[in-house]
């Protein structure tokens, strides 16, 4: 577990980066609220995978339990030939990305078409009204095509299902369409949100985010449980030079286990009212 290294008991913690049914998640944007409601934290964002269609559930959970709700999207990028995923946080205009948003949605179900066929290619035969089922109308990812796996018994778990077939490099793997990481930001901006990278880890190097800071990025995610006490102690201070709100979160998809776990990640409030300031001087 990394901390934020706030030592008082009073400290009130937020979470900035969770997914729901909507996309790859396991819970319902109302039970994702719940959840987030019964682990003490003032906010929760709700961050799915290239859709907002969770916002408006989420949000009103929000209303109804007392939890104030962070409308966000996770969007995948690239910078040259190096992916980014970057969240869209604070989303006061959805109607501006929905355009965007439903094309991605068609070139993700397209991607699991593709995917289907080379595993059958490769012995493996899935359906893909299966792997339709099992997204139930969310963004389609490759978890949705794990889970099939794994009940058809070609795979005993998520990582297998990942390490043998579906992971770059693998017999399955389809690589995403690309979005360029300005355009990202620029969608992110478009529709009144700041635009935030996603646990970058070791590649959040000073170079390359003074390289996206220049294209317009807001702010970085500093805490994130793929992340060395290390990597948050380098990451807030490039945060702080580079003059980027930091933010962190979960990265929760509703594992009952695992090292993601919604609440545990002590993600100071006073972060997100940084970022609330930013939203204000930025449009002033």
């Amino acid at each position: 577990m990394i901390e934020s290294g706030a030592e008082s008991l009073d400290e009130r913690y937020v979470d900035l980066h969770a997914h729901s049914t909507a996309s790859d998640g396991a819970v319902s944007p109302r039970e994702l609220v719940e959840a987030a409601k019964r682990a003490n934290l003032q906010a929760i964002a709700i961050t799915d995978h290239d859709t907002i269609a969770g916002s408006d559930e989420a949000v009103a959970t929000g209303l109804s339990v007392g939890i104030r709700v962070v409308r966000g999207c996770e969007l995948s990028a690239y910078d040259g030939d190096f992916e980014i995923h970057l969240l869209a946080l604070h989303i006061r205009d959805a109607g501006a990305l929905r355009p965007s948003l439903e094309g991605f949605q068609r070139e993700r179900i397209e991607r699991g078409h593709a995917i289907v066929e080379r595993l059958a290619r490769a012995g493996v035969p899935v359906s893909i009204d299966d792997v339709l089922a099992e997204a139930a109308g969310a963004a389609l990812g490759r978890p949705h095509i794990a889970r099939v796996l794994i009940r058809a018994g070609h795979a005993a778990d998520h990582r297998e299902a990942f390490d043998r077939f579906l992971g770059a490099g693998r017999p399955a793997y389809v690589a995403k369409p690309r979005l360029d990481i300005a355009d990202a930001i620029g969608l992110a901006h478009s529709a009144g949100a700041l635009a935030v990278w996603a646990h970058p880890g070791r590649e959040g190097t000073r170079e390359r985010l003074t390289r996206l800071a220049a294209h317009g990025m807001d702010g970085v995610e500093v805490q994130h449980p793929g992340h060395t006490p290390a990597d948050v102690v380098r990451l807030m201070k490039l945060a702080t030079d580079l003059d980027l709100v930091p933010s962190g979160g979960s990265d929760w998809h509703g594992a009952t286990e695992g090292y993601r776990i919604l609440g545990n990640m002590h993600i100071p409030e006073a972060w997100l009212e940084l970022q609330d300031v930013r939203l204000v001087t930025r449009v002033s």
